[in-house]
C-alpha cells in the first residue's frame, strides 16, 4: 500500500496516479464512526458508499485531488441514514481546511487567476474563499484607535480612496473603498475607542472635514502642511507651463531637464543648481516671481505660532504680481476656505509627515498589481503577514495580600501579557516591496 504522501493520520492511501500535472489520490477514512449522528445510537450497518474529491495543496508543483471512497450507513435505532465524517475537510467546499487556508493566504500576495491555475479550481471559487479568509482576519485582527489620525487621499485602481493612519506609529489601519462623506462617517462612527481620538491631520476635502464634526466634534482638526506646499509647487508648476509654450525645442527640454531646480528649497540648491535658476528666473520674470513666491510661502511653516504664521501669509498674499495671479489663486482661495484649520497647525504641530512614502508606495503597488481587486489590494496592505506593527505589554494581574491580618511570607505579583496591534507599518510595507517579499 502506497505511503500516506498526503499526510493526513485520519486517511489511509490506498493508491497514487500522477500526471506531468495532477496527482490523483485514492484514499478512505481510517475510523469507523462511534454512533449514529441522528440519535446517537451506536448500532449501525454499511448502506452504499460513494467516491468524493477533494482538493488538497498543490505537491511538488503539481495539482492534488483526493478521491475519498466515502462510506454510507444505516441506523438500526432511528432507521435514518449518514456519511461518515470527514476529518480536516472544509465544511463549506469540496477542499482540505489546510487548502483553504493556503488559498486565503496566497490570494493575498497572489491574483486570483495564479492561485486558481496552481491549484486547479475557477476563480470565483478563490475570490470566496478569499472574502471569507478576510472576513476572519477582520473579526481577530483588531487595530489601536489612533489618538493623532491621518485621513488622506490614495488613487488605487483608478479612483479615489481615503487612507486612515496612525500618525503616531507610523502606520495604516484603513483603506476605505471611497472618500465620501457617508463611508468616512461609518467608518468613524463605529471606531472602538473613538473618544481617545485627540487630533486629526487631512487635506482639504470637505466631506472629511464635515465626517470628523460630524462623529468628532471635540477633536482638533489639522490640514496636512504638505498638501498646503504642495499647492505652492503647483503653481510654480503651471507658471513653467505657461512659459514653456512660448520657447523653441531646445529650451523646452532644457527647462523640463531643470524642473527638479525650481521645486528645490533655495537654501538646499547646489551651485550648478544656482546658476541654472538664476538663468531661467532672469530670461523668464514670471517664472522668477513665481519661484520667489513659492519660497516666501514655504517660509510661512518657519513661523513660530499662529498670530505670525498668520501675519506672514498676508503680507505673501500682498506680494502676489498681476502677472502670477492667476497660478496662486487656488492656494489663495484654499487658504480662505480652509484658513482656521491650516493654521491650527502652528498651535499641534500634527502631520502625516509620510504621506509621500505611503503614495510611492501605492503607486508601485497598482502596478505590480494587475489582475487585483480593490479588496485584495487592501488586504495586500494591511493583512500581509509580518507587515502589522505590535507591541507587547505586560500588566498586573493579581497582587497576593495579607489575610485577617497575618503576614505572608512574600506579596506575589503576577503579571498577564496583552498585545497592541497598531496596523501595517509603512516603512516595513517599503522595505517588503523593495525586496520582492510584498
Amino acid at each position: 500500500m502506497p505511503t500516506n504522501i498526503i499526510h493526513l493520520p485520519a486517511y489511509s492511501v490506498i493508491k497514487v496516479n500522477d500526471t506531468d500535472h495532477d496527482y490523483h489520490i485514492y484514499a478512505e477514512v481510517t475510523g469507523k464512526p462511534a454512533f449514529c449522528p441522528h440519535c446517537d445510537s451506536r448500532s449501525f450497518v454499511g448502506f452504499g458508499r460513494r467516491e468524493q474529491l477533494i482538493r488538497d495543496l498543490p505537491m511538488h508543483g503539481k495539482r492534488v485531488g483526493i478521491y475519498i471512497d466515502t462510506h454510507r450507513f444505516k441506523c438500526r435505532g432511528c432507521d435514518k441514514t449518514f456519511y461518515e465524517i470527514l476529518p480536516d475537510m472544509d465544511e463549506k467546499r469540496l477542499m482540505t481546511s489546510r487548502l483553504v487556508k493556503w488559498i486565503g493566504q496566497q490570494s493575498i500576495k497572489r491574483p486570483f487567476a495564479h492561485v486558481a491555475e496552481e491549484v486547479g479550481i475557477n476563480e470565483m471559487t478563490v475570490k470566496n474563499v478569499f472574502r471569507d479568509y478576510i472576513n476572519e482576519l477582520e473579526q481577530i485582527v483588531r487595530f489601536e484607535t489612533p489618538q493623532w489620525m491621518g485621513i488622506d487621499e490614495l488613487h488605487i485602481i483608478r479612483k479615489p480612496r481615503a487612507v486612515i493612519s496612525n500618525i503616531h506609529n507610523n502606520t495604516i489601519v484603513e483603506v476605505l473603498p471611497n472618500r465620501d462623506k457617508k463611508t468616512i462617517t461609518r467608518y468613524l462612527s463605529l471606531l472602538d475607542s473613538k473618544r481617545d481620538i485627540r487630533y486629526v491631520a487631512m487635506d482639504m476635502w470637505l466631506p472629511y472635514k464635515d465626517a470628523v464634526r460630524g462623529v468628532l466634534p471635540w477633536a482638533i482638526i489639522v490640514v496636512d502642511k504638505f498638501h498646503v506646499l504642495r499647492m505652492a509647487n503647483e503653481a510654480l508648476e503651471k507658471a513653467r507651463k505657461s512659459v514653456k509654450v512660448e520657447l523653441n525645442p531646445k529650451q523646452r527640454r532644457g527647462l523640463m531637464h531643470d524642473r527638479f531646480v525650481l521645486l528645490k528649497r533655495e537654501k538646499s540648491l547646489k551651485p550648478d543648481e544656482r546658476i541654472k535658476l538664476d538663468i531661467w528666473t532672469k530670461n523668464y520674470p514670471v517664472i522668477g516671481d513665481a519661484y520667489r513666491l513659492k519660497e516666501q510661502f514655504f517660509s510661512i511653516y518657519d513661523a513660530k505660532n499662529k498670530a505670525e504664521a498668520s501675519l506672514s501669509y498676508n503680507n505673501w498674499k500682498m506680494s502676489i504680481t498681476d502677472k502670477t495671479e492667476e497660478y496662486f489663486l487656488p492656494l489663495v482661495t484654499a487658504w480662505a476656505n480652509w484658513h482656521e484649520e491650516i493654521l491650527t497647525y502652528f498651535e499641534h504641530r500634527v502631520t502625516n509627515a509620510f504621506t509621500e512614502s505611503l503614495n510611492n508606495l501605492i503607486r508601485v503597488m497598482n502596478r505590480l498589481g494587475r489582475g487585483y481587486s480593490f479588496d485584495a489590494l487592501r488586504a495586500k496592505i494591511l493583512f500581509t503577514e509580518g507587515v502589522q506593527k505590535k507591541t507587547k505589554l505586560k500588566f498586573e494581574r493579581r497582587r497576593e495580600e495579607p489575610v485577617f491580618g497575618m503576614m505572608v511570607a512574600e506579596p506575589s505579583t503576577r503579571y498577564a501579557e496583552t498585545e497592541k496591534n497598531y496596523g501595517a507599518d509603512i516603512s516595513t510595507l517599503i522595505r517588503m516591496l523593495e525586496e520582492g517579499t510584498l
